[in-house]
């Protein structure tokens, strides 16, 4: 919206800069509180218009765009952003929390589009309109057993089944170098050696047994060098609860572009559905349909999932379970595509083992898997490049 504000008041014969345009844009993200229109038309005018006779041409561009972006707000149901601001946490006992009702996906659904018409002002505290810090399904800061979050960082429960918002990554850094090297050393264990490419090194063994044979005459042998041929495919869940998790995936990440020759790498969020993506900030862009990496790599490969396995259950039973788009068909479909293909594929995770039990999408995942989980911990990654290697 700021963009398209800065090339209308440039249409409308206004000088704005880029410079005097950015200084805009970190004045409202340095705010505490969010801006009313008065607050924004003031603090804009200050900014970006330089000499007072051009006042009366910056009232008449504004008052035109505001009529354009409200049409545009009639249309597409935006909520206002001081509605999202959370101003205080409330507290719910254990007692309180059970009383909370579960709804079905598509009652969700619709009982947020309702809600999203009735709505005319802001609310915090509550249990029913798209507010902060209470037990609403909807917004955000607060809890409920199953809701759809909206404009904020989720709470720490992780049980919402839909996010409103358009939401970017970041690829994890292959090139972290590691203060130790035990995450390569487990990786290592993952071995299929095999001679190939030009003849480089002295074959030591040869060259003196055929250097017997010429009667002593020296009769030097060379051979490929002995490389690790075996073939990776890992996929990467990315964003979410993954944040709590980064620095210890880039270093596993870094140990297995290190280790592996031939390493090919996807990103999914939360389970795999019908594409995944090389790289993040190009994920709506530049997406690889899923079945055309099953079709394209065969069974030679060895398939490692890392993830937290932390979802609503839903995305992985249930068609439009997703929290990002609605899905055709249901995450545990997909997941279990993979395992026909490699049965032996095995998923490591990040979070702690103790803690498993209580997230049933993460028991779900082990019983698909038939509970080739383990840890991301040096012994865990032996166990797993043990079950690759059999």
């Amino acid at each position: 919206m700021l963009i398209r504000f800065f090339y209308f008041l440039r249409q409308h014969q206004l000088p704005v800069s880029i410079q005097e345009f950015m200084m805009l844009v970190q004045s409202l993200c340095s705010s505490a509180t969010a801006l009313s229109l008065d607050d924004f038309y003031y603090l804009a005018r200050l900014i970006l218009i330089k000499d007072e006779s051009q006042f009366d041409r910056y009232d008449k561009a504004f008052s035109q765009f505001y009529e354009l972006i409200s049409k545009d707000i009639a249309q597409g149901q935006t909520l206002p952003a001081d509605w999202l601001v959370k101003t205080m946490q409330k507290q719910l006992s254990a007692e309180d929390k059970a009383k909370l009702k579960k709804h079905d996906l598509a009652e969700l659904i619709e009982l947020f589009k309702k809600t999203l018409a009735e709505q005319k002002e802001r609310h915090a505290g509550g249990n029913k309109w798209v507010g902060t810090g209470g037990s609403s399904p909807f917004g955000h800061g607060g809890y409920h057993p199953q809701g759809i979050r909206v404009g904020g960082p989720s709470a720490g429960h992780r049980t919402a089944v839909k996010v409103w918002e358009e939401r970017h990554y970041q690829d994890y850094d292959d090139q972290l170098q590691l203060g130790t090297r035990n995450f390569k050393v487990a990786l290592r264990r993952l071995r299929r050696f095999a001679r190939d490419g030009q003849a480089t090194e002295l074959d030591l063994p040869a060259t003196i047994h055929n250097t017997a044979q010429q009667a002593g005459l020296l009769d030097i042998k060379m051979r490929a060098e002995r490389r690790n041929a075996v073939k990776v495919l890992m996929l990467l869940d990315v964003g979410g609860s993954m944040d709590f998790y980064i620095r210890q995936v880039e270093e596993l990440f870094s140990a297995a572009r290190s280790e592996y020759k031939h390493l090919e790498v996807f990103y999914f969020h939360n389970c795999p559905y019908e594409w995944l993506w090389r790289h993040n900030q190009r994920r709506f862009d530049e997406r690889v349909p899923t079945t055309e990496v099953l079709a394209k790599y065969n069974e030679d490969w060895r398939v490692i999932f890392v993830g937290d396995a932390t979802m609503s259950p839903l995305e992985l039973s249930h068609p439009g379970g997703s929290v990002e788009h609605h899905n055709a068909e249901a995450g545990a479909v997909w997941l279990q595509r993979f395992i026909d293909k490699w049965p032996k594929l095995v998923w490591l995770n990040p979070s702690q083992a103790q803690n498993w039990m209580y997230h049933q999408s993460l028991f779900m995942i082990r019983q698909l898997t038939n509970d080739c989980m383990y840890p991301v911990t040096v012994r865990g990654l032996e166990s797993a490049m043990q079950h690759l290697t059999k």
